[in-house]
This record gives C-alpha cells, structure tokens and sequence, in this order.
C-alpha cells in the first residue's frame, strides 16, 4: 500500500507532466502551425506578425496553468500571485527590477573591454539596423543618422519602465515557469536539481524558435544544437535569479519584473557596438562575455538558494 507521501509525489510528478505537455504543446502548436510557415514561404523574415505570434506563444505556460489546475483539480492554493508581506520583501522587488539591466551593462562593458575595436560611440551599426527597418516605409532621405541616433536615445530613458511594459507577456511565462514548475520540483527533488531541471525545461522549451534563428541566427557550425543547449545554459542560469526573487518574495511578481527588464535591455550592448558581434559572446547577453552580467547574478542566486534546507519555504528572510 501506498504511503501518503508516496501518493503526493505521485500526484505531483503527474501534474507536472501534465503541465509541461500543456506549456510545450500549446507553444509548440503556435510556433509550428503559424510562425514556421511564415518564416519559410518569405525571403525577407516572417515580419511584424510573425512577431506577435512568437509572443503569443508566451502565454502558454499560463494557460498551461490554468488547463492543468483545472483538469487534476487542485484548486488554486498556492498561486504564487499576491505579494507576501511585501513591508519585509519588497526589496525583492527592487532587485528584480534592477540587477537584470545592470548586470547586461555589466556584461556591455567587459564585452567592449575585450573588444574595443567592436566599440562604436556614434551608434553606427544601430543607426544601420534602424534604417533598415524603416526601408520602403520611410523615404531614406527623410530621415538623417542624427535624427535616428536621437529617436534612440531620446527613448532610451523608458527601458527602465521595461518591466511594466512588458509586464502581460512574462507573467504569462513566469506563472507558469517559477510559480508553478518550480514549487512542483521542489516539492520531489533538492534545490539544484530544481533549479537544474526547471532551467533545461524554460531552455526546450525555445527549441522551436531557436531553430529558426531566434537569439542565436543559424549562421554557426553547431546549428541549431549549439544554440538549443545554448538557450539551456542562459535559462538556467538566469531562471536561478528569477526563482531567488520568487521564493524569497513568495510572489512569482518579481520574476515577471525581472524577466520584462531582461526582455526590454537586452539590446543595449548593439547601441555602443560596430557589428552585430557573435551571439556566444557577446555583446548581447545571450553570449558568454556579453552575458557575463547576467551569469554572475545568476551563480549567485543558485549558491544562495541551494543553502536552503528543504523545509525552508524560502519566502522570507
């Protein structure tokens, strides 16, 4: 006969299954039946749409939530929504909001320290890759280097608003990710192990994305494998710094902040950049160099947390 813990575990282990099929198929889904068409029936990219398709399938690990809360009938205790004892955590908050943008300028710097032949004041291969974008749009005449260097640093001030912004689309992944995945782990495995499947998951989870060039292009001798175990790595290490503000908050509000922040910064190493760079080193914080930030943030996060004895609910301090 089974025991009572055995038969939680159990039950547990199977809402996670049940959970990660939702997450993968939903996205998956979207991805494959209408972003992959797109990609391949253009020569010039899936465009804007195609961008908001990508973006929609952010929203599966939510709904992922809601279908497997629903169809295993847990109920919905421990939603890991509502700020807890905010008076004594809100300084998660503020550390979410604010350690992803500056351990991005962190990895900017090293990148360009490295590599100052790759450092360009004057914004030029971004003033490029604006104008191209605005090609067949806007008359190229129209519209000068200066005034397009301008419109980017007259907007660059709002990336500290990124976390607002870009609030709707990461709940829609960080319910699911870190307030539902993770506490699931943890209630079979140890903290690295949590962390560790928890990040190998978020990173399978882009496969289908980074197959197309997303993040990493395609231009690379490993492709698409490279870039897949790649996303692993950043996942993991940056998903250990949202599940630390997640836990010792005891919302999964921080890592929505968090990964809005990331989601909106993440460019900013292509404004001081002559090239594109490579995307395994940098300047962008998907490389190893241009990352080097966010990699110290999150080695930190997973030290921290994997002090915690497993009884430790890891909420406050």
């Amino acid at each position: 006969m089974e025991t009572a813990t055995e038969i939680h575990r159990s039950a547990t282990m199977r809402r996670i299954v049940i959970y990660c099929l939702f997450a993968f198929g939903m996205a998956w889904a979207l991805w494959f039946g209408a972003l992959y068409p797109m990609v391949f029936s253009s020569p010039t990219g899936p465009g804007p749409l195609g961008g908001l398709v990508l973006a929609a399938g952010m929203f599966a690990p939510a709904l992922a939530v809601l279908a497997t809360r629903l169809i295993t009938g847990e109920g919905w205790v421990g939603v890991w929504i509502r700020p807890r004892e905010f008076k004594r955590t809100w300084k998660y908050y503020l550390l979410a909001w604010f350690a992803p943008l500056a351990a991005i300028v962190v990895g900017a710097f090293l990148y360009f320290a490295l590599f100052p032949q790759e450092f360009d004041p004057s914004s030029g291969f971004f003033v490029e890759t604006q104008r191209q974008a605005l090609r067949g749009s806007v008359p190229q005449s129209a519209l000068s280097d200066e005034q397009l260097r301008a419109a980017v640093w007259v907007q660059l001030p709002l990336v500290l608003l990124a976390p607002l912004l870009n609030f709707l689309p990461c709940f829609g992944e960080e319910w699911g990710w870190r307030g539902y995945l993770l506490p699931k782990l943890r209630e079979l495995f140890s903290m690295p192990v949590t962390l560790l499947i928890s990040g190998l998951v978020w990173g399978l989870w882009h496969a289908p994305i980074i197959a197309i060039g997303h993040n990493y292009g395609t231009d690379y001798a490993t492709y698409p494998i490279g870039g897949i175990l790649a996303m692993c790595v950043f996942t993991t290490l940056v998903g250990a710094f949202m599940s630390y503000v997640t836990l010792r908050s005891g919302s999964v509000i921080p890592a929505v902040l968090a990964h809005g922040m990331l989601n909106g910064s993440a460019a900013f190493g292509l404004l001081f950049s002559a090239s594109a760079g490579n995307p395994f080193t940098g300047p962008l914080p998907t490389g190893a160099i241009g990352g080097a930030g966010l990699i110290l943030l999150g080695v930190a996060s997973f030290v921290l947390l994997s002090r915690l004895s497993p009884a430790d609910p890891g909420s406050v301090n």
